[in-house]
């Protein structure tokens, strides 16, 4: 067994040292013995983002899960769902069986935004496409992981008692009960919470209403962009580090500069990095988790919960071994500079991102 050991790490407030072996944290501590020295640096679970359609000029729907996973795995995000869109069955297959590299981000799975969506709220998804619930489209893709559909569909009821993947709640113009009956037939999470749904209602609480009845995990896109900091810190203290979610939603468009992008077969438009359709909606984000994650804390939620929303939390709900700094969990971390900023990323042992040259021991 390969062992790595990185000493000096600022876990929590707490100096302490981790002893890496093959993939999984073998001992946290203060360890005897030379390594990594990162001289009391910042460090976190690796990121783990389960909603995200792609960064750096290359979308999910191009099928180039190599590529992604490298620029995924250089902005932090260790574990990763690159996320489909409502196309022809054919386009999503060809994504669901595109070869996956073993470096990089670990992708643990597809999500399939759609096709199972209300046309009322698709948002930036081509309602060309839309059709209603068939168990069979999807059923022997083992990579289709999560879906996101809109419960009050004809058969989407027993679409979700039926399938394996996780299902969300999403781009749906589903009412309290409807999205209650989904949750008793299996939903546990809600899509970009307050994006593409109706909006919360003192006498008719849709979507949001069912999914806090119901405790249900929420997504939230933390950019500043799609919703009010003021409602970031209602829904952190209605749902808790522990359901509620940040997710990327990011597009082809994130880390590249204002201009029109190709997004799901429609053109987008990004301006000030806010992405629109040519009807004005909201296409999906600019910005990384990390990004997603200091916009957060910027907001007023705890650091601490802010990374765990974006990590533990997620991995947790996917039943993952990662997201974690504790022992048997994966190896994956992200250590940050004395300004706050992304310096290194470790997945499974390995450095994958930073300055320092890794030394194993043996």
């Amino acid at each position: 067994m390969k062992y790595s050991l990185f000493k000096n790490l600022n876990i929590n407030g707490e100096t302490l040292d981790i002893l890496c072996g093959d993939t999984k944290i073998e001992k946290i501590g203060r360890l005897d013995g030379d390594g990594i020295d990162f001289h009391g640096k910042h460090a976190f679970a690796g990121l783990v983002d389960i909603h995200t359609h792609g960064m750096g000029g290359i979308d999910t729907m191009d099928a180039e899960l190599d590529k992604l996973s490298e620029l995924y795995a250089n902005a932090g995000t260790t574990t990763v769902y690159p996320t489909t869109m409502t196309t022809p069955h054919e386009d999503i297959v060809k994504v669901l069986t595109a070869p996956i590299s073993e470096e990089g981000a670990k992708i643990a799975g597809i999500h399939l935004e759609g096709p199972y969506i209300s046309e009322k709220y698709k948002g930036a998804q081509n309602a060309e496409f839309l059709r209603l619930p068939d168990i069979n489209e999807f059923k022997d893709f083992t990579q289709a992981k999560i879906i996101t559909l809109a419960p009050e569909l004809a058969g989407t009821i027993d679409y979700i008692k039926n399938t394996d993947m996780l299902v969300c709640v999403g781009h749906t113009a589903a009412d309290y009960e409807t999205v209650s009956l989904s949750a008793d037939a299996g939903a546990r999470c809600v899509t970009h919470t307050f994006n593409a749904m109706p909006p919360l209602h003192h006498r008719n609480p849709s979507v949001l209403g069912a999914a806090f009845d119901k405790d249900m995990y929420v997504q939230v896109i933390c950019d500043g962009k799609h919703i009010h900091p003021s409602v970031i810190r209602m829904l952190y203290k209605l749902f808790g580090a522990d359901r509620m979610i940040l997710i990327s939603d990011s597009m082809r468009a994130t880390g590249l500069s204002d201009g029109k992008y190709e997004f799901g077969g429609q053109e987008m438009t990004v301006t000030d990095g806010t992405a629109r359709t040519s009807d004005g909606a909201l296409a999906g984000s600019t910005s990384t988790l990390f990004d997603c994650i200091k916009c957060a804390i910027d907001f007023g939620i705890p650091e601490k919960d802010a990374f765990k929303m974006a990590s533990e939390t997620p991995a947790k709900l996917l039943g993952l071994n990662c997201g974690k700094i504790a022992e048997s969990y994966d190896c994956d971390l992200i250590v940050l500079d004395d300004n706050g900023n992304l310096d290194t990323v470790i997945i499974n042992g390995k450095i994958f991102r930073g300055t320092i040259k890794q030394r194993i021991y043996h």
